[in-house]
């Protein structure tokens, strides 16, 4: 999966926007939840999509001006978990790591529906719709030794002079289907990459760090960096690969209401 591709969706957006803003507009507010779930790429799942998945939930506000796009911000909470010895990889099953972390984020997005679309009005009743938007997330890998989870980012398990940053920056992206159930219900299905800028949601990156030079401050740092079967004869061997950065996922059925504001009550003339 390449950057362009957000390129392009971004491209794909903003130009029929642009060609909508005549369109018939109108004030409409919804609230919604998403229930699915979270699944990662990265150094412990290279290539397979829903590998590992693991329950992913959501809330969100949308707010549409226009039949063609509308805007929404939300959170979303789930877990992304990766471990090398249900690889069928043999590098993988050498290195013999794992971990789990929580995701935690916070997004806004645009949204451009494909097919004109309203909640309430049976002649635009469903539509496919892309989305592009920005995100702020936090993660913590751990990794199990001994039958305890522990925290890697504070070990440093590739030696690095500085701790990664445990909050970052992303860009959600994907694609996904709403239509009505009722006058004020729709529900949808939607699928939603995050390009981000990290390697470390796995807390795997670079190489084994040469620990005769740098030794690890404790002996659960240097039992955590490497736990393949080889343990200690790896110094400056690959770990993982520097050259991409890690992907994670949110998916799942969405289920939107629509808020109908209360009407002004007229005090004139006695009514």
């Amino acid at each position: 999966m390449k950057f362009f591709t957000t390129i392009l969706i971004f491209f794909l957006f903003f130009g029929n926007i642009k060609s909508q803003t005549k369109k018939r507009n109108f004030r409409q507010h919804e609230v919604g939840v998403l229930i699915g779930g979270s699944y990662y790429i990265g150094d412990l799942n290279p290539s397979k999509h829903f590998n590992s998945t693991q329950p992913g939930f959501g809330v969100f506000y949308r707010f549409t001006p226009n039949y063609r796009y509308a805007f929404r911000g939300g959170f979303n909470i789930g877990k992304i978990i990766g471990d090398d010895s249900q690889s069928e990889n043999a590098d993988q099953l050498q290195r013999n790591l794992n971990f789990k972390s929580q995701i935690l984020e916070i997004n806004v997005m645009a949204e451009f529906n494909f097919l004109e679309y309203r909640i309430s009005n049976d002649k635009y009743k469903f539509t496919s719709f892309l989305f592009l938007g920005l995100d702020v997330f936090s993660f913590n890998p751990r990794g199990a030794f001994d039958n305890k989870w522990y925290d890697l980012q504070p070990l440093r398990t590739e030696g690095q002079a500085k701790k990664y940053k445990l909050v970052q920056v992303g860009i959600p992206f994907g694609i996904g289907f709403k239509a009505n159930v009722s006058k004020k219900v729709g529900i949808g299905f939607e699928w939603g990459p995050r390009k981000i800028f990290t390697d470390y949601l796995d807390d795997v990156s670079g190489t084994y760090p040469n620990t005769d030079a740098n030794p690890f401050s404790t002996p659960l740092a240097s039992i955590m960096s490497d736990r393949s079967k080889k343990a200690g004869s790896n110094i400056n061997e690959q770990r993982g690969n520097p050259n991409t950065k890690d992907w994670y996922f949110f998916f799942g059925v969405t289920l939107n209401f629509k808020i109908t504001p209360k009407p002004v009550p007229c005090h004139a003339f006695g009514l």
